[in-house]
């Protein structure tokens, strides 16, 4: 059998997949055209890059379509170790790259990888696995709860050290719809979503510059060239775009008024140049992501397969907060946290790790469709006996 008739995919999921990274890229040549343009004289520097980085995070996604889920499974203790590594590493004076006072890459060559975005990954495969080989103890005992919360809160810590409080608050809140869909107690839920928001309300206000980031966004326009300059800029251009926009490059407020307008707040000028009825279609889009990716998480479970039920959700629940956190970051609902939009924001390894995910995702539901399949021959064999 040829490989392209062994290989089913979801085509709601693909479709979504390719339509957000096309659009993206469309729409990451207008909002980086300046900025590329000013520092290194080619206006398509970033687009360029992020289209090779598309093409790695292609392969690699068809790498990982190819693997069955159950050697995930079997290396998810190992992609644990690997992602403590790579954690520690990047605090490693001579390894870690340094960007806006932030050590959270390591130079590979042409690219620079955020360590956070892999141990993401990682981190959910190997707490997939573990909600699996625990799943009756998780309702039953405090101990088999209490073991990944050790886990996840030396990765936070290794974060925070970078430091890198968002992507932190982020790995906290997957960790736990993981295990809340895993069955943990309600008791010990409770417990744990209590410690973990009492730690971020401490870690956020003893330091300057989360506290600043906290009240400046509360009332930017009290201080709009200095804390609330990025979050006014951001208002500026939405407001702008009004009903149907300024048109496909047009925006001005990429012209070096919105810092950062072609990664954290790439949404402001995708708003400002398509307007609300083009906001809305692309939160439509991802929502439209996130169910088709949590209907897949229902699936799994449906057949039984934990581990997939499990992915899934952690997948499904990193890429749409994700979205929502930057989306409400531009709209000046959350402060800002300093995370990508998926599939959208220039960011080379965000881009390969997140298409790595759908890979993922498209295998489960290869292997899915193969059950599926292999149990209605099943039934159809047991009613062609019957009949005779």
């Amino acid at each position: 059998m040829q490989l392209r008739n062994a290989i089913r995919l979801d085509p709601v999921l693909l479709g979504l997949s390719i339509t957000l990274l096309l659009g993206g890229l469309i729409i990451l040549a207008s909002a980086s055209i300046s900025v590329a343009d000013n520092s290194t004289g080619d206006p398509f520097y970033y687009v360029a890059r992020q289209a090779v980085a598309a093409f790695i995070g292609a392969m690699a996604a068809g790498i990982c379509l190819l693997l069955p889920l159950d050697v995930w499974r079997r290396i998810g203790p190992l992609m644990l170790l690997f992602a403590f590594g790579l954690l520690l590493s990047v605090l490693i004076p001579g390894v870690g790259y340094t960007v806006n006072g932030s050590t959270r890459w390591i130079r590979f060559g042409f690219l620079n990888v955020q360590a956070s975005e892999i141990a993401r990954l990682c981190l959910i495969i190997y707490l997939a696995g573990y909600l699996v080989r625990h799943n009756k103890a998780l309702g039953e005992q405090f101990f088999s709860s209490f073991k990944p919360i050790i886990v996840l809160f030396c990765c936070c810590c290794l974060l925070l050290a970078e430091p890198d409080f968002g992507a932190a608050v982020l790995l906290v809140a997957i960790a736990f719809s993981m295990m809340f869909v895993a069955g943990a107690r309600l008791r010990d839920f409770f417990i744990f979503v209590s410690l973990a928001a009492g730690a971020a309300v401490i870690l956020a206000v003893t330091r300057q510059y989360r506290l600043e980031r906290l009240t400046g966004f509360l009332d930017p326009w009290a201080d709009p060239y200095d804390k609330g300059f990025q979050l006014t800029q951001s208002l500026i251009a939405i407001g702008r775009g009004e009903w149907f926009g300024v048109g496909l490059g047009e925006s001005v407020q990429k012209l070096f008024y919105l810092p950062d307008a072609h990664t954290d707040f790439v949404f402001a000028v995708y708003a400002e140049e398509f307007g609300l009825f083009g906001s809305m279609a692309l939160i439509v889009f991802f929502a439209a992501l996130i169910w088709r990716i949590l209907r897949l998480a229902i699936d799994a479970a449906s057949f039984e397969r934990y581990f997939e039920a499990y992915l899934s959700v952690g997948i499904g629940t990193w890429l749409g907060l994700q979205a929502f956190v930057n989306i409400g970051v531009n709209m000046g609902l959350l402060p800002t946290k300093g995370l990508t939009l998926p599939l959208i924001s220039y960011g080379r390894s965000s881009l390969i790790i997140t298409m790595v995910s759908i890979g993922i995702l498209l295998r489960i539901y290869h292997e899915l469709d193969q059950e599926k399949a292999s149990k209605w021959r099943a039934n159809s064999g047991t009613r062609k006996g019957g009949r005779k």
